[in-house]
């Protein structure tokens, strides 16, 4: 699967059932000790209630098959950026951190599980900071927080450390 056919377009009602599915799907893969199906009203209420209530979401397809989503409040708090697991390493994740960026140019701000060292790394390689330790309010577990401070911090003319 290659980014290169990817299309990034807004969330549409009917996207709903497949972007639930590829959330629980890609959890499901990053941890795949945990039952994350069991969770599945949990997510649609919080997908209902939260993202779509809140947040601006951007969908990534190809062929018309949803592969990604991104979503973003208009605080600048990037919630969930989620692609497919046979995505993964295609560049998806590029497309989609770069039109969260478009969404917020003045800085986004977003939590990460401690133990996710692959989504640590790709946040640091697209230019986030991390910013202090928090605890997530659903499952108790210990996150990071992280900032990428606006459209200014991408600039290499800049002087100084990213965000400095």
């Amino acid at each position: 699967m290659s980014a290169g056919s990817v299309r990034l377009r807004g969330y549409r009602p009917a996207d709903e059932t497949a972007a639930i599915e590829l959330w629980r799907r890609s959890w499901q893969h990053a941890y795949p000790a945990i039952d994350f199906s069991a969770r599945l009203a949990w997510w649609q209420a919080r997908w209902r209630g939260e993202l779509v209530a809140r947040a601006r979401i951007r969908v990534a397809e190809i062929d018309n098959d949803l592969v990604g989503f991104v979503t973003v409040d208009r605080s600048g708090y990037l919630d969930q950026i989620v692609v497919a697991p046979e995505a993964w390493g295609s560049g998806i994740a590029n497309a989609l951190i770069g039109e969260a960026k478009r969404l917020s140019p003045h800085g986004l701000k977003l939590h990460v599980n401690v133990d996710n060292a692959r989504a640590i790394g790709f946040y640091r390689k697209h230019g986030f900071a991390a910013a202090g330790n928090d605890v997530n309010p659903h499952s108790g577990a210990p996150v990071l927080i992280m900032h990428w401070h606006g459209a200014e911090s991408d600039d290499p003319s800049r002087s100084g450390p990213p965000g400095g």
